[in-house]
C-alpha cells in the first residue's frame, strides 16, 4: 500500500516537473519572441525617423521653387505607405523596407548630382551679355599678335615700317583658325560680315595662293 502511494507520488512529481519545464520553455520562447519583435520594431522606428530626417534634408537642399524632385517625392511616398500587413512570417519587419530605401537613396543621389551639375554649369557659364570662347595658348598668342598689328594699322598716326610675317603655312593656318573661332562666337545678327564661310575662304585663299600656287609658278 505504501509502495503504491509512493509510486503515485513519484509519477505526480514527474508530471509536475514536465509541466513546469514546458511552461518554462514556453516562457523563454515567448520572451525571446517578444525581445525579437521589440528589436525589429525599434529598428523600424529608427528607419522611419531616419526617413523623416532625410525628407527634411532633401526638401531644404534640393527644393526647386518650393517643390522637391518628383522621383524623390514618389520614392518617399512608397516608403511612407508601407504597412505592417505586408509583413510575412519568417521575415523581419524591416526587410520589406529595404527595396524602397534603395530606390529612395538612388533618387536622392540622382537629385543631388543633378543639382550639383546644374550649379557647376551655371558657374562655368558666362555672365549675361558675355560670350565665352575656348582658345588654346597658341591661339591666344596668334590673336595677340594679329590684334596688335591690326590696331597699329588702324591708327592714322602709325608710321612704323616694321614688317611681321607668318613663319610658314602651318603658322598662317593656326592664325586663321584662331580668327575664325572669334568670328564664329559673334552672334549671327551682330556679325559685320554676311557669311562666315566667305571670311574663312578668303583667308584660306591667301594661304593657298602664297604657299601652294607661288612655288608652282616658280617651277614653271
Amino acid at each position: 500500500m505504501l509502495e503504491s502511494a509512493l509510486g503515485n507520488a513519484g509519477v505526480l512529481a514527474v508530471d509536475i516537473l514536465l509541466v513546469l519545464g514546458s511552461l518554462l520553455g514556453l516562457f523563454v520562447l515567448a520572451a525571446f519572441s517578444c525581445a525579437r519583435s521589440y528589436f525589429e520594431r525599434g529598428r523600424l522606428r529608427g528607419m522611419e525617423e531616419a526617413v523623416r530626417e532625410l525628407a527634411r534634408g532633401i526638401n531644404s537642399h534640393c527644393d526647386d521653387k518650393g517643390r522637391s524632385p518628383e522621383r524623390v517625392v514618389a520614392a518617399m511616398e512608397k516608403v511612407k505607405t508601407a504597412t505592417y500587413n505586408e509583413w510575412k512570417p519568417g521575415k523581419g519587419l524591416t526587410q520589406r523596407y529595404h527595396p524602397q530605401l534603395w530606390i529612395l537613396g538612388d533618387a536622392i543621389g540622382e537629385a543631388c548630382w543633378l543639382k550639383g551639375h546644374q550649379a557647376g554649369m551655371r558657374r562655368k557659364a558666362p555672365a549675361e551679355g558675355r560670350i565665352r570662347v575656348d582658345l588654346s595658348l597658341n591661339e591666344l598668342l596668334q590673336l595677340s599678335w594679329l590684334a596688335h598689328l591690326g590696331f597699329q594699322r588702324m591708327m592714322p598716326n602709325y608710321r612704323d615700317f616694321e614688317i611681321h610675317r607668318f613663319s610658314g603655312e602651318e603658322d598662317a593656318k593656326e592664325g586663321a583658325l584662331a580668327v575664325s573661332k572669334i568670328e564664329a562666337a559673334i552672334p549671327v545678327k551682330e556679325r559685320p560680315f554676311a557669311d562666315l564661310s566667305d571670311q574663312i575662304g578668303c583667308r584660306q585663299a591667301l594661304i593657298n595662293n602664297w604657299w601652294q600656287a607661288a612655288p608652282k609658278q616658280l617651277i614653271a
